[in-house]
């Protein structure tokens, strides 16, 4: 492969991973942080500075660089024929993108809640973790917000999963689109789910927007990104999680 085409691959890389994470943060941003919809559903009642607010902004712009420099090397695996990313539609059929997207999302929640709790280890946590723990009130900014050994970290589940699950490019692209959406979601500092959520026997095991607050707030306990059942199992649930969900569900009529 030529140098121009290399340079041409890494630059859509940026640009589309650029416009995934601002598009999404963006709105979720304007929506609740701007236009203050829902603030009877507010996780906290401080509200972080215009400068931590600028801080979480710069350093997930950094981590757009990093995983596009991990998206091209996997771009390069790709055209290679190295990995499990097949393009013939038909092959699996739509069975098959929706199986692998469940199946990626199954592997991005253990690889996260393993390396999160590396992360969290003495000798990881002041030195790396500690650049996104600096949002104790988190916006939608501060989902990339990590330090670039972190989110070189993070960028590794990307080349895991394209070798190891068979994925057409619109299952990889439905799995990166529910990845960030979630991710600004658990940063967002608005809950959004409904009143009994976090209890119910169907959905408990769904992570939450306080879920993730209460990480950001007392750095121990929640670990998981999707799902709570490595928490739940593990004993690192945060025990105040359900009466935190439940008082900031029911402070509102609509919750």
């Amino acid at each position: 492969m030529s140098s121009s085409s290399v340079f041409e691959t890494l630059r859509f890389e940026l640009v589309s991973n650029f416009l995934r994470y601002f598009l999404v943060a963006a709105a979720f941003f304007v929506v609740f942080w701007v236009w203050d919809v829902w603030p009877a559903r507010r996780t906290q009642d401080r509200r972080p500075s215009a400068a931590r607010i600028r801080s979480e902004v710069w350093w997930s712009l950094s981590t757009i660089v990093v995983f596009s420099l991990v998206g091209l090397l996997n771009t390069l695996a790709i055209r290679a024929g190295w990995t499990r990313v097949y393009f013939a539609i038909d092959k699996r059929g739509a069975i098959g993108i929706v199986t692998s997207v469940l199946l990626m999302v199954l592997l991005h929640d253990a690889y996260f809640y393993w390396t999160h709790r590396l992360l969290h280890h003495p000798a990881f946590f002041e030195r790396f973790h500690r650049v996104h723990h600096r949002s104790t009130t988190p916006t939608p900014w501060a989902a990339y917000a990590f330090h670039p050994v972190e989110a070189f970290v993070q960028a590794g589940i990307f080349p895991l999963l394209v070798f190891l699950v068979p994925a057409h490019p619109i299952a990889l692209f439905l799995f990166l689109l529910y990845m960030i959406v979630r991710n600004v979601i658990g940063h967002l500092g608005v809950e959004l789910f409904a009143r009994g959520f976090a209890s119910h026997g169907w959905t408990r095991w769904h992570t939450t927007t306080t879920h993730h607050d209460l990480h950001h707030r007392d750095f121990r306990g929640n670990y998981g990104l999707y799902f709570s059942w490595w928490d739940a199992l593990l004993g690192t649930e945060h025990p105040e999680y359900q009466r935190a969900f439940d008082a900031v569900t029911q402070r509102s009529a609509g919750g």
